[in-house]
């Protein structure tokens, strides 16, 4: 991995003080090729909602939800979630807890910071390159999964509930993820554990808090890059009011809407590679608000590092050549790519 380079002191803020204490962002974080269009006049995305709770079942019903599902993944690599068996009332706890960390002094939350050289843990943009450009955001990143990756000691707490409902929220969304990886198999004709195969004993679970200030230049400033993901699987829960993520889809940028208890949930990398590019892992970023400030969750799911990702060979044939090379270790240096703006899907293709 690349070194860090360090920020200079102004830039070691939070963003959340910068947005506080500051007229303008600092240079770093103007991006110098600029946005592209005004979010009030991009379209929305026409994202397919599907019902989870069919997805698996033996309903006539259940078919349908199936060719949703396929269509959902091959065209736009997004779909929002209903009926996925998580009550409203703990998406409300998630919440909750999540803005009670954020509004915590910034004294308490540092507490929590990461090393200079790591991810997990409250921050910001770690700096790989002088001239990479910031996000303007804060979060906090947690390993859950394996267990033995988690560092405790950026856990936070405070609030005291933050713990408990982290790991609820995991192994609720761990059913619905082992569920949805067999419905995607089915989805393609393939035998249900084709996927699962792959995504191994021992996968990572990581967890990203983000908060992301009111910004008094959208039109100069991401609260998150372009990217793509590097996981198998993103669940994220938006914030309930304020809009902020959006999508590339033929080479047009759309808005995703917001569902109220909707999961959106979006395939990543991998999952493009299991499937031979079947299934999209889309391209996206968040762009800021100038007077609203905004909180999501995200929770990526990713195979077992020891694993061998690589196309399904059931989806390979002369109409569909292989387009994918096998991979082991993908996610090394994901997060280098990702706080880069570059995507590592590039280089494994044949």
């Amino acid at each position: 991995m690349a070194a860090v380079v360090s920020a200079a002191s102004s830039l070691a803020k939070s963003v959340q003080e910068l947005a506080i204490n500051t007229s303008a962002p600092p240079e770093k974080y103007i991006r110098k090729e600029g946005i592209g269009g005004s979010p009030s006049e991009l379209p929305y995305l026409d994202i397919p909602v599907l019902d989870l709770s069919l997805l698996n079942s033996s309903s006539p019903e259940a078919e349908e939800e199936l060719k949703r599902l396929r269509f959902a993944f091959s065209s736009c690599g997004y779909f929002q979630a209903i009926n996925h068996g998580i009550d409203t009332s703990f998406l409300d706890e998630v919440h909750d807890v999540t803005r009670e960390f954020f509004t915590l002094p910034i004294e308490e939350k540092k507490k929590y910071s990461r090393d200079a050289d790591d991810i997990d843990g409250y921050g910001n943009d770690t700096v790989y390159s002088e001239n990479q450009t910031l996000d303007w955001n804060d979060r906090l990143y947690l390993n859950i999964k394996p267990e033995n990756k988690r560092k405790m000691k950026v856990w936070p707490e405070n609030p005291t509930t933050f713990r408990k409902i982290l790991l609820d929220l995991t192994a609720k969304l761990e059913n619905i993820n082992e569920n949805l990886f067999k419905a995607m198999a089915k989805s393609l004709g393939l035998e249900e554990n084709s996927f699962l195969k792959q995504y191994g004993e021992d996968p990572i679970v990581l967890s990203r808090f983000n908060l992301y200030p009111p910004c008094p230049t959208p039109d100069l400033v991401l609260a998150a890059k372009a990217h793509g993901d590097a996981s198998a699987m993103t669940y994220l829960l938006q914030d309930k009011q304020v809009e902020g993520l959006q999508a590339l889809k033929d080479d047009q940028w759309y808005k995703v809407p917001i569902i109220p208890n909707a999961i959106v949930v979006n395939v990543g990398d991998q999952v493009e590679i299991m499937t031979n590019g079947i299934f999209k892992s889309p391209i996206h970023r968040v762009v800021t608000n100038p007077e609203r400030e905004r909180m999501t969750i995200a929770v990526f799911f990713t195979p077992d590092p020891t694993s061998e990702i690589k196309p399904v060979d059931e989806l390979i044939d002369e109409k569909n050549p292989k387009f994918y090379k096998s991979v082991i270790d993908y996610t090394g240096n994901y997060f280098k790519f990702f706080q880069l703006g570059k995507r590592p899907l590039d280089a494994l293709k044949v």
